[in-house]
């Protein structure tokens, strides 16, 4: 099966989060970071990586994705900063 990733992508002032699904990260960051990942993304400058999950089956990653739009901002905010407390932006190899 292929990897699919759940990610969390930002602005430079962290007040915009957009929730995405991917079976190719460093493509799809790169396509947001270049304006063509989505038109939310280009609209609001969501350039900055700060959060993903990684998963082994698509349909897993879609649910993941579908729960994590339905939650409050801090529940999302709180996810990050256990695991990027300071909500840096990460780099993908």
């Amino acid at each position: 099966m292929k990897t699919s990733y759940v990610y969390i992508m930002t602005n430079t002032y962290r007040t915009t989060f957009y929730v995405g699904v991917t079976s190719d990260l460093k493509k799809r960051n790169i396509e947001h970071k270049s304006g063509i990942g989505s038109s939310f993304t280009k609209k609001y400058n969501l350039h900055d990586l700060i959060y993903f999950e990684t998963f082994t089956a698509i349909q897993e990653a879609i649910a993941r994705e579908k729960q994590l739009k339905n939650w409050h901002r801090d529940w999302k905010i709180n996810l990050i900063k256990a695991h990027n407390p300071k909500m840096r932006t990460l780099t993908i190899n």
